[in-house]
């Protein structure tokens, strides 16, 4: 067979398949019409968990774009020092205390000085704990609070609706002061300017209670963080300490490395400067642990991976109940067109042809029901980005996988009924009444 030859059959057996198909997809639109109720209702199976599967992946693109962004507002190159390494704590059963529990908290006096190192352009010390804000009859229980070194809100998203930060001189003075979110500002405050006036907050298992002056309102950016956490306070460090008998237990150190010098180097004099002022020998592991921009991604990538993974896999429920759906309705149209069967196998039909016939109605039923699961995906995704604070958006691979596993499914779950009709006898189908 010479090459002319060959492309030629090539060509006809190109054509005979897009033929198959195109008949096939043909018969299958008419049967799905025959049958509107009962292609319906497969089709809407499909469809709930397709949309499942898209919404899904939406919230998660939203939620790992707003993290991103608050990593990037926070600074990309900056790091922590804090007293552990928590991706790398594990729990134990065992009696007694872990290792890590042992490890000495982070002190200001180290900020302190980390913050005077050439490669280091500021050094945030920072804690948190509860407290319960008062003025007058109104009350909040359980407020996030902050303690802080001055100049926190240049590495938070957000702006000052009135007010301003505590000064350097004012956290050393251990001044009386208090920086409130916008919701906890109208919460205690109502319509009235808050800067400048008096809140009563009591902190701590003993309950010790102060006044602190209102100096600014924070207004932070529109994110999913925002949005679980409305309610939040900060204090200079220093008061919160020596005021409210705050616990620096879990103290850490946010650094901002000076643009002059590279990352790396700034974590080496930090790195120096902490193993310096701890005493610890050349051979001595590190008792604190450094936290980098880039672990912390890493960490909440893996954390978005697994849970990406299981709740894929229980949507997939939806589409198993589609596809429990395709076989039962497969299986109806294979007992009613059972003379129809036996009259293409009259007429020369193969079996190869008749199951592929049954695999295409399938296939597009089940395609079918995975566009109009996209259009319900994209109307959910919608929805939630115009009234929540997540941007979800659909991910171009979301579409791609919804609609192959729309099309898989129809395959796999049509086979059965593909198959019995081929197996069917041809004189036997045309007695078929």
């Amino acid at each position: 067979m010479d090459v002319t030859t060959r492309m030629e059959v090539a060509s006809e057996l190109e054509m005979s398949g897009l033929t198959m198909l195109k008949e096939g997809v043909t018969i299958a639109l008419g049967s799905i019409n025959a049958n509107k109720v009962r292609s319906g209702l497969t089709i809407l199976g499909v469809a709930i968990g397709v949309g499942v599967v898209v919404m899904l992946a939406a919230l998660i693109t939203g939620i790992r774009t707003s993290v991103m962004e608050g990593f990037e507002s926070a600074g990309p190159d900056n790091f922590g020092i804090m007293r552990f390494d928590f991706s790398a704590v594990r729990a134990s059963i065992a009696s007694g205390r872990e290792p890590w529990y042992n490890k000495p908290v982070i002190e200001p006096e180290e900020a302190e000085r980390i913050a005077r190192l050439p490669a280091v352009q500021d050094a945030l010390y920072n804690f948190s704990f509860s407290t319960t804000l008062a003025v007058d009859a109104r009350r909040v229980n359980g407020v996030q609070s902050s303690g802080y070194s001055s100049g926190w809100p240049a590495y938070q998203p957000g702006t000052f609706s009135s007010g301003r930060d505590f000064t350097p001189q004012e956290v050393a003075q251990s001044r009386p002061l208090i920086v409130v979110s916008i919701s906890l500002a109208e919460e205690l405050f109502g319509a009235l300017d808050p800067v400048g006036r008096k809140i009563r907050v009591t902190a701590g298992r003993r309950a010790v209670s102060e006044s602190f002056t209102v100096v600014g309102v924070f207004e932070p950016d529109e994110s999913i963080f925002a949005a679980a956490v409305p309610h939040f306070a900060v204090f200079p460090y220093k008061s919160a300490m020596k005021r409210l008998k705050a616990s620096n237990f879990q103290a850490n150190i946010w650094i901002v490395p000076n643009p002059s010098f590279p990352s790396e180097v700034a974590q080496d004099q930090v790195i120096g400067a902490m193993r310096s002022m701890r005493g610890l020998r050349p051979r001595d592991e590190n008792n604190f642990a450094i936290m980098r921009s880039d672990q912390l991604i890493e960490i909440f990538d893996t954390f978005i991976g697994v849970f990406a993974l299981i709740m894929l896999a229980l949507s997939s429920v939806g589409l198993m109940v589609g596809g429990i759906g395709v076989i039962g309705i497969m299986m109806i149209s294979v007992t009613e067109r059972t003379r129809e069967i036996g009259i293409r196998k009259a007429v020369g039909a193969t079996r190869q042809e008749i199951m592929w016939q049954f695999l295409v109605e399938s296939a597009v039923l089940t395609l079918l029901g995975g566009i109009a699961g996209l259009v319900l995906g994209a109307a959910l995704a919608e929805v939630v980005a115009a009234y929540t604070p997540i941007p979800a958006t659909i991910p171009l691979w979301a579409i791609f996988t919804a609609m192959a596993m729309a099309i898989v499914t129809g395959i796999l779950f049509g086979i059965a009924p593909a198959y019995r009709a081929s197996r069917l006898d041809p004189i036997t189908a045309l007695r078929y009444e």
